[in-house]
């Protein structure tokens, strides 16, 4: 006792013990290196084989066209109201589905395109984009 004086034991101690925290994280990381690959389950399944070789036959593109007077186009081709959903049908029978491309005009009613889109999906067209220009 002759070295220790009562000012020595008051001292605030302004370190952190990080033994514990050690402690504590390798715990964790025993507990889940033993844990993961028991978590891990597997199912067997037979998968079917297939071949990775690329389409041959490229669906072709119908370009539905609304113009800002509400008339539509089928490519090259002006298509009375009555008459688009039976060519719509006769074209989504064919094998593979072509893709519908509408192009609409940006003055055109927003009805329009929508009977044109709603046409589609009733004749069976899976496929239906729009196309767009960027601004400039």
């Amino acid at each position: 006792m002759a070295g220790f004086t009562a000012d020595d034991t008051d001292e605030v101690m302004s370190e952190i013990n990080m033994v514990p925290f050690i402690d504590v994280m390798l715990v964790l990381l025993i507990v889940f290196i033993i844990t993961v690959p028991v978590m891990k389950h597997a199912v067997n399944v037979e998968l079917p084989n297939v071949s990775n070789e690329k389409e041959l036959i490229k669906p072709e593109t119908l370009n539905l066209s609304v113009q800002a007077d509400g008339s539509y186009f089928l490519g090259e081709e002006r298509i009375s109201d009555d008459a688009l959903p039976a060519r719509l049908t006769a074209e989504s029978t064919k094998e593979p589905q072509p893709e519908l491309h509408i192009r609409g005009d940006k003055e055109v009613r927003y009805e329009r395109v929508a009977m044109a889109m709603a046409a589609a999906q009733q004749a069976g067209l899976k496929k239906i984009g729009f196309i767009t220009e960027p601004k400039r």
